[in-house]
């Protein structure tokens, strides 16, 4: 019976992902025959299916915003202990005299992805029976497209996990093939189906979003920040949508679907990147995992309201 992890997408809060991951592989002894991840999820997935956990722990918890962005269009400002984001007027106007067609760019991220997803890393995978997929948007043909490791060399690899993660318009848009390409959760936010679509008899699912906010979101005072809001918005209704179909298409296949969300709000802005948040945010994602496998045998409780 073959065995899926699916982790959806999340920026900085892919470190929480990876304290759950750890403690479903390490600690429950969790084996998966296929990976599946969108955004941040197609980072973390290479190094699961290696089951290299300290290299991706030590990458989630030093990353920083240089690592991410050679153009940063973000200011990071705080209110009261909560932070959120509003534009950059410099770097935004430099976009606009150059004729980008989007506020930053991520190129920097393409090079983290090489350094830490090496050329022997990947013909590893290839030797064995894992299958490693990520999601990107092909905004040309207006469609999510999934990319499987066994399908390309290495480079063209490492640009599908860099494009999955390329959140439009505040991130590099690429064009290869003649196509442009854009974040993976344009399209799909959490995978599931795709997942089932490709065998899987039970999928543990790593959600990177609370299942209910308890508080009021800190809406921007310009228009750049209140973008970021609205976009925020947007795939929050694309996740639910994504979680909705899972659950049907999981009933529809007798796939037994095992949800994990996180227990609070992480952060305002998941494209801020601070070192210090998300070395915490990994452990509270172990000791997250630990706590509801204590508590209860079974996985988190789907609730059917949300839905």
């Amino acid at each position: 019976m073959k065995k899926a992890l699916v982790i959806s997408g999340g920026g900085s809060k892919g470190a929480f992902a990876g304290g759950v991951a750890q403690y479903l592989m390490r600690n429950q002894g969790r084996e998966y025959d296929i990976f599946v991840g969108t955004s941040t999820g197609s980072l973390l997935i290479p190094q699961l299916a290696l089951n290299n956990l300290e290299k991706l722990h030590h990458a989630y918890t030093n990353v920083n915003q240089r690592s991410i962005f050679n153009v940063n269009p973000f200011v990071v400002k705080k209110k009261g202990d909560r932070e959120y984001v509003t534009i950059n007027y410099i770097t935004t106007l430099f976009q606009f005299l150059r004729r980008k067609r989007t506020f930053g760019e991520s190129h920097n991220l393409r090079k983290t992805i090489a350094k830490n997803f090496s050329r022997a890393s990947f013909e590893m995978l290839l030797k064995g029976d894992k299958e490693v997929v990520v999601s990107v948007s092909n905004l040309s043909k207006n469609r999510v497209e999934y990319k499987s490791i066994h399908d390309y060399d290495y480079e063209t690899f490492v640009d599908w996990i860099w494009m999955s993660c390329n959140y439009i318009p505040f991130m590099s848009l690429v064009t290869k093939d003649g196509y442009e390409y854009g974040d993976g959760g344009l399209g799909s936010v959490v995978p599931i189906r795709e997942a089932i679509r490709r065998g899987a008899k039970e999928v543990d699912v790593i959600i990177l979003e609370s299942e209910n906010m308890d508080h009021n979101k800190v809406l921007g005072k310009n228009p750049f920040s209140l973008m970021i809001s609205i976009f925020g918005f947007v795939l929050d209704q694309i996740e639910y949508h994504d979680i909705s179909e899972g659950i049907l298409a999981a009933k529809h296949n007798g796939v037994q679907l095992n949800l994990y969300y996180t227990p609070t709000k992480l952060t305002e802005n998941s494209l801020v990147f601070n070192k210090k948040r998300m070395t915490e945010w990994w452990e509270q994602g172990l000791a997250y995992a630990q706590e509801k496998f204590k508590s209860n045998s079974s996985p988190l409780p789907q609730k059917k309201e949300m839905y």
